[in-house]
């Protein structure tokens, strides 16, 4: 039998950002394979993105999978998250990428109109059991004009609170509804709170995050970007989205832009010193973490809502499988996507380290902690206002993303007015398109 190589990690380096991608290999990928024999010895190349504790899961998990098929040799290797996209680049301008990797949806795009990833379409329903995932989850590595990735784990965008905080704030959590209910309960419990001689604030200025943005966008019936990767949003959307931010802002309500840079990438919920916070529901563990000794739970409710019966949430990838298109074996390669994505051993064996398992096979499996569990409880409770995924992000996303983030500071600090900071981002965007 072949056993799995021991995991290696090697130093990380700083990612080289815009690197233009090409598919220099001679291979054909899939298109000219002869299929699988499940007696031939043959060697698959496996990396991702982690530390020595989910290294130790993957180990697990090819045991597990050799025990099925011993003729597959995996050799396997992980990274940081910054070094790993960097090793990735450096292979695919050489046309050498891994058989088998985790992947980023940030990344999807850019390597599969490069022509880097194997189109998984012919493979689903046959070496990769599309049973246990939805066609929500199908559909959420569609790209391009193929399907390249298929997501291990998924989350959903929530709205946290911390019950402890509030408690010692004398603080009403919110209670749902709009927008401007929200920045309403946003300035009362600010008040509430600092009256109280805590030096605690409601919340940051939601329309800081690129991801607001896009939900209420989305309520109106508009992805940010469409399938070309083209803007679907007008500069008077944005300016009277970040309009919305304004009261909040200038009663300084909202958790100060000069706290927020001296703990940043630690936001003000990480350190107890706002009351809740949007973002993905994956978070709730590293919140709780870095909260420390005396915090235990969270709440986690839907996020505000200013159109009745919209579907403006989506799952999103807490990351993908992807195969290179390069590879010599490509139904070995599916082989082994599936086994790490609906396999009960994968789901038994990685629990929710990865997220919550989209497999529901996988998810069966997995043995959920209180939060996991609150997680998917949670999903659950907001089926349906769940909508289709957006078209995949566009090359150069993160960018704009971080471009949006900061543009919400020099709001906060009153550095930039609302027309200036639209006019801004849509120059960063228009060089980002091109």
């Amino acid at each position: 039998m072949f056993r799995t190589t021991k995991l290696f990690a090697a130093a990380a380096v700083t990612v080289a950002g815009g690197l233009l991608l090409t598919s220099c290999s001679g291979s054909s990928g899939g298109g000219d394979s002869d299929g699988f024999d499940p007696d031939e010895k043959i060697t698959l190349t496996f990396a991702f993105w982690g530390n020595a504790d989910r290294a130790d899961l993957y180990n697990q998990v090819f045991d597990a999978f050799n025990e099925e098929y011993p003729n597959v040799e995996i050799q396997v290797s992980f990274l940081d998250f910054p070094a790993f996209w960097e090793k990735r680049q450096t292979e695919a301008a050489g046309g050498g990428l891994p058989d088998v990797m985790q992947f980023d949806y940030s990344y999807l795009r850019q390597y599969a109109e490069n022509g880097l990833l194997l189109d998984l379409a012919p493979y689903i329903g046959e070496e990769i059991d599309d049973e246990p995932l939805s066609d929500q989850i199908l559909a959420i590595g569609e790209v391009a004009g193929g399907t390249f990735g298929i997501p291990t784990s998924t989350n959903a965008w929530g709205l946290f609170s911390n019950p402890k905080l509030l408690e010692e704030t004398g603080v009403e959590d919110f209670a749902g509804g709009t927008y401007e209910d929200y920045s309403a309960w946003i300035i009362d419990a600010t008040e509430t709170a600092q009256d109280g001689g805590h030096d605690v604030w409601g919340a940051s200025d939601w329309t800081g995050r690129i991801q607001l943005f896009e939900l209420q966008q989305r309520a109106n019936g508009e992805d940010l970007f469409d399938d070309e990767g083209q803007p679907n949003f007008t500069e008077d959307d944005l300016r009277a989205f970040w309009e919305q931010g304004s009261e909040i802002r200038e009663s300084g309500a909202a958790y100060p832009a000069k706290k927020a840079e001296e703990t940043f990438p630690l936001a003000g919920f990480d350190t107890g010193n706002v009351l809740s916070e949007g973002t993905w529901d994956n978070f709730g563990a590293g919140y709780l973490a870095n909260l420390g000794e005396g915090y235990t739970e969270l709440n986690l409710q839907a996020p505000p809502l200013d159109v009745e019966g919209a579907q403006d949430l989506y799952l999103k990838p807490s990351m993908l499988h992807s195969v290179a298109e390069s590879t010599d074996h490509p139904e070995a390669a599916a082989l082994l996507v599936d086994f790490l994505i609906n396999s009960p051993e994968s789901g038994e064996i990685f629990g929710t380290n990865r997220g919550l398992p989209a497999s529901t096979t996988a998810l069966e499996a997995a043995e959920l902690d209180e939060l996991s569990q609150q997680v998917r409880d949670y999903e659950e409770s907001i089926t349906d206002r769940l909508g289709d995924a957006p078209p995949v992000p566009i090359v150069g996303y993160g960018n704009l993303e971080e471009e949006f983030r900061q543009l919400g500071l020099e709001l906060s600090y009153g550095t930039m007015t609302v027309d200036e900071a639209v006019d801004q981002f849509f120059t960063e965007m228009n060089v980002a398109l091109n």
